[in-house]
């Protein structure tokens, strides 16, 4: 009962199964796949400056100066990994990613390296944006304010339930409010841009703050310190990179030609990534506004700390509120639409972590049960794995954005340097095979391209891992070692049990038992045993015994009288049980049947209840699980299970088949 129940909330929230050949339906088109595979990129200009800002801050209100021009080093990082990700779409199509690509070019090691650091970072994605858009709506309700951990479980939630109906229908979903903020942001920015160019644009609430420079910063950014701290400030910048890589691994869902169309949607991605985070720097330099780590220690106001209950509003939100006004419709619209998409922005991950889970399956280095798709045609166990490790992040770290970020980029910049150096090896060995002028020419234009993607990531990953170490990068390098001693755990597993499992000489199909010994277990004298009986008798077994355990004296005399008195043809013998246990007995009767006869095949027939209703499984069965799960351990013995539907199971049957 419980589980028709269940199958028939599944199937409200979920839908109806798909067939499997309706998978070229759910197939995205490039309207599409934007906001699908594209949201998280798009949506990091919700954090990443404020990131710039709070980091640069720690130097006081003249380090914030510096802000655009660490906006403009991001940027070209991000132009550069765009061009070089769409070198990788054409020559590995088939949707494995950068793990592909390092595992083909660098090795395996590389590659499992490259997928621990994905796998964790996918799971970052989904904490940090969904931890982000609960702050954005405490900033337009205060009200709320200490219950982002809450909101940010209830969306990941949701959103896990969205992804398992399908990816298309996800995002249809998702397609509208991704364009309705990029509309706002880039809206936003026109205006405060025009504002700018003819003296109206105003101060952001936060402009007339006074920042209070943290210890060693007292004179600003001079010395190695304060370059230390610009490379801090553009480690947390580069938050703006993170999603990228996901259309290369996205690549099989996209319609045909699928190479050319996800290239497509990076370069997209790479123009519209970049023109929100320069006009989100822009004016934020320009209305000045301030943001700190902790705003009651940090933040002066006419040389006095700020009264209690300050809440600190996010970049987006002080810039809507200088442009628009206060209270305006446009202002909740830019603020309600940067929430959204921030909830949104982790769709991202929950379109590449199930598809590189799958691979990964395929692989042997993952269970398999990520390896298929679920009812709705999406990798639902992998929807499901994700989600439950992303909710582990938020609750532990109370969904603190400032926090989680710190364990953010280490893994996706280790997957960018190790994809970019794996297709300059591509590339090597593509120019060893082509005579064609023309083709050569276009492999060393994109081995170009990846070799200054290589070393401009590989620049951002040590200066990363440089700054964000201390801050809690570490905690990202230990999940993805971990992670990787897992999944080659897993993969030596499998590969053990291949080999344990392989056909030898010893396992003929013609090598047969000497006997078969069939074994009937009998409680008491009822039809389900007399049903067990008549099967064991008509697979026509070498012997056939029957045995019963005396638990009880009494109850023992009485099922002995009973056997008599039906004249069956088999006898019945009572195993002792001095200590009244049930299991202990049978398993050493069965195991001196096995010593004096170790080529006999035993068959054990156990009788059990089929019933209709949970608690009714409970009363039932239970001595029959627990016969069964040590028998499986025997070797040269096998279970028949044999069934006895009770009435109530009649009921649940109608029921499934309704279903």
């Amino acid at each position: 009962m419980v589980l028709t129940i269940l199958n028939a909330v599944k199937r409200v929230l979920v839908g109806r199964p798909f067939r499997t050949d309706r998978m070229a339906h759910t197939l995205l088109p490039k309207r599409i796949a934007l906001p699908v595979f594209a949201s998280d990129a798009l949506s990091s200009v919700a954090y990443a400056p404020d990131e710039i800002l709070l980091t640069l801050a720690l130097a006081g209100v003249s380090a914030v100066a510096f802000s655009p021009l660490v906006g403009l080093a991001v940027m070209v990082v991000l132009l550069t990994v765009v061009a070089s990700y769409r070198q990788n779409v054409h020559a590995y199509p088939s949707g494995g990613g950068d793990y592909e690509i390092a595992n083909v070019n660098l090795g395996k090691h590389a590659g499992l390296t490259v997928a621990s650091a994905l796998l964790v970072d996918y799971v970052l994605t989904v904490a940090v944006s969904m931890s982000s858009a609960a702050t954005y709506l405490t900033t337009a309700i205060p009200s709320l304010h200490g219950q982002q951990a809450a909101f940010a479980t209830v969306g990941v939630v949701i959103l896990a339930l969205v992804n398992l109906r399908g990816i298309k229908e996800a995002g249809s979903v998702f397609a509208v409010p991704t364009y309705i903020f990029m509309a706002s942001i880039l809206g936003m920015t026109a205006v405060g841009i025009f504002q700018a160019l003819t003296g109206q644009l105003g101060q952001a609430p936060s402009a007339a703050f006074t920042i209070v420079p943290a210890d060693g910063f007292d004179e600003g950014l001079v010395g190695l310190a304060g370059a230390f701290l610009l490379l801090r400030a553009f480690s947390s910048g580069a938050a703006a990179l993170t999603g990228v890589e996901a259309i290369s691994n996205g690549v099989p869902n996209f319609r045909k030609p699928k190479s050319k169309n996800a290239a497509t949607t990076l370069l997209l991605l790479g123009i519209i990534a970049s023109a929100m985070l320069a006009g989100i720097i822009y004016l934020a330099n320009a209305t000045k506004v301030h943001i700190v780590l902790d705003p009651a220690t940090e933040f002066l106001l006419n040389g006095s700390p700020l009264p209690e209950g300050y809440i600190q509003s996010p970049a987006i939100s002080q810039i809507a509120q200088t442009v628009f006004g206060p209270g305006s419709i446009p202002f909740y619209i830019v603020v309600a639409a940067t929430g959204v998409i921030l909830v949104f922005a982790s769709n991202t991950a929950f379109n590449g972590f199930p598809v590189l889970g799958s691979i990964l399956a395929q692989d042997g280095y993952l269970p398999r049960q990520l390896r298929t798709r679920g009812d709705r045609l999406a990798f639902s166990n992998g929807v499901l794995a994700l989600a439950a490790g992303a909710l582990v992040l938020i609750i532990s770290f109370n969904a603190d954005v400032t926090k989680l970020i710190q364990l953010y980029i280490v893994g996706v910049f280790i997957s960018f340097t190790a994809s970019q150096l794996g297709m300059i090896r591509h590339w090597g060995r593509e120019l060893k095979l082509v005579r064609d002028k023309a083709v050569r020419l276009r492999v060393i234009k994109s081995r170009t391209i990846n070799m200054i993607g290589f070393g401009m990531t590989a620049l951002v990953l040590v200066i990363v891992l440089i700054t964000k170490f201390e801050q809690g990068a570490w905690i990202a390098l230990l999940a993805m070692f971990v992670l990787f001693l897992i999944m080659w755990s897993i993969r030596a597993h499998y590969d053990n049990v291949a080999k344990e499992l392989a056909v030898d000489e010893d396992s003929s199909p013609r090598a047969l038992p000497t006997r078969v010994h069939a074994v009937l277990l009998v409680s008491h004298v009822r039809k389900p045993v007399l049903r067990a009986l008549a099967y064991a008798r008509a697979s026509r077994p070498s012997r056939l015994d029957a045995i019963t355990v005396d638990i009880n004296e009494e109850e023992t005399a009485h099922t002995l009288a009973d056997w008599e008195k039906l004249d069956i043809p088999v006898p019945l013998t009572v195993l002792a049980s001095p200590y009244r246990e049930t299991v202990t007995p049978i398993m050493e009767y069965i195991k001196n049947m096995r010593r004096d006869s170790p080529r006999d095949l035993i068959v054990v027939y156990i009788p059990e209840y089929v019933v209709g209703k949970w608690w009714e499984q409970l009363v039932h069965n239970q001595t029959a699980l627990r016969i069964k799960t040590r028998l499986h351990f025997e070797p040269g013995v096998m279970v028949a299970s044999v069934p006895w539907q009770l009435k109530s199971s009649e009921e649940a049957k109608k029921l499934q088949d309704i279903q």
